[in-house]
Order: C-alpha cells, then structure tokens, then sequence
C-alpha cells in the first residue's frame, strides 16, 4: 500500500474516531430520560404475563428472542454440515445408568414446570430448554448415540419449530391488525405460551444435536454397521 492510501486511512481513522467521541459527549450531556425498566414494568399488566423477564423476551423485543432461536438453527446447521455424527460411547455402568434412569425425567418434568411457571415466575422458554438439552446430554454421556433424540427427519421439524411457530403467531397477529409480534391483550397469555412452547422443544432440541455433533445416521445405517 502506498503512503497516500495510507495517510487517506489515517485521516479516516481520525475522523470516525472523533465522530464517536461526540456522539458518547452528547450521550452524556443529554438530560436523562424515562428509565426502560419504568417503562417496561409499566407496561406490564398490557403484556399477558407478570414476570416482567417473560414480557421483555416475548413480548416487548420478540423480535430479539425470534433471531436467537434462528441463531441457534443456524449453529446446528453448521454443525450437521460437517459430516455425520461420531458413533456414541461405550454403555454406560451400572451406576451411571441408574443415576441417568432417574435424573433424566426429573430433568424433564422441571423443564416443564419452568415453561409453565415463566409466565409468572423466573423461568420460561430458555431454561426449559436448557435442561432438556442436558437430558440429551446426560443420554449421550450415557451411550445413547441419538441423545434421547428422533429420527433425523423429526429433529429437522422439531428444530424448526420455534422459528415457525414464533413466525406464524406473528403473522396471525399481523392479520387480526396488531402488528407482527404485537398480541392482543386478550389472548397474550396464550399466544406467548404458545410460541414459548415451541421454542422450548426446539431449543432442547438443538443443544442435545449440537452435542451430539455432526448430521444424526438414519436408522438405517444404524444397523448396517455391526
């Protein structure tokens, strides 16, 4: 590079460092406005659910919480484009198998109840999907090749699922005159348990596929290997 693109980049440099400085001087010497968290905790008998964490996710920045999921499809994506998954582990001993026997549907069942109680409590779609993303890990730690997971086919469509069902309540809310994401006051609740429901299945969907690595074998290669 020659010394006259170099000092174009430097002078360049200089400027846009010194547009941001003013911007974070203006930022600063601006009179404070109304604080988010008034204004969201205002808002949130309008929002279908009382846990002010809920109606920030899925209702105030849905928008947000609808790219996090399409994030986490394209991780699994990238993952299965790698090639196919590694076989499982050796069956696990004894202990290992009756420790899982039992953690894995308490697993399960607390997953469920943080999706249920997030409406009104701390949980909701993230944490249930969390702990049955480390049901399928416990399962792959365990031996299970598929992680407690379906057929390559369902693990498609279940992952899917949070972006469709997310994108369709959308849609549906658009078309009643809402807006996209924007529920009616009367059927919020469901709406959101709905969409929530959803994102939860493919969440633990995805994270006990990304564990497992690589594209799920069909079943038929499952038995033609011996």
């Amino acid at each position: 590079m020659n010394r006259p693109a170099k000092l174009m980049i430097g002078l360049l440099l200089c400027l846009f460092a010194l547009v941001l400085l003013w911007v974070f001087h203006v930022a600063l010497t601006q009179p404070p406005g109304a604080r988010l968290a008034d204004l969201a905790l205002a808002s949130l008998p309008l929002s279908g659910v009382t846990n002010p964490v809920t109606a920030v996710l899925v209702n105030y920045r849905a928008y947000d919480t609808l790219l996090e999921l399409a994030v986490l499809l394209a991780a699994l994506l990238g993952i299965w484009s790698l090639g196919a998954a590694t076989p499982g582990f050796q069956p696990a001993g004894s202990a290992l198998a009756a420790m899982v026997s039992w953690v894995v549907p308490l697993l399960i069942l607390t997953g469920g109840y943080l999706l249920w109680v997030g409406g009104y409590a701390p949980g909701g779609a993230f944490q249930a999907g969390a702990l049955l993303g480390a049901a399928g890990v416990l399962l792959r730690l365990a031996g299970d090749e598929r992680a407690g997971l379906p057929s390559e086919r369902a693990q498609r469509r279940l992952a899917v699922a949070g972006i469709a069902v997310f994108a369709l309540v959308g849609l549906g809310t658009m078309v009643a005159g809402t807006g996209f994401l924007t529920y009616p006051q009367r059927w919020s609740k469901w709406l959101i348990l709905l969409a929530e429901t959803a994102a939860t299945v493919s969440i633990g969907v995805i994270l006990a596929a990304a564990y497992a690595g690589g594209k799920p074998r069909s079943r038929a290669s499952d038995g033609a290997t011996p």
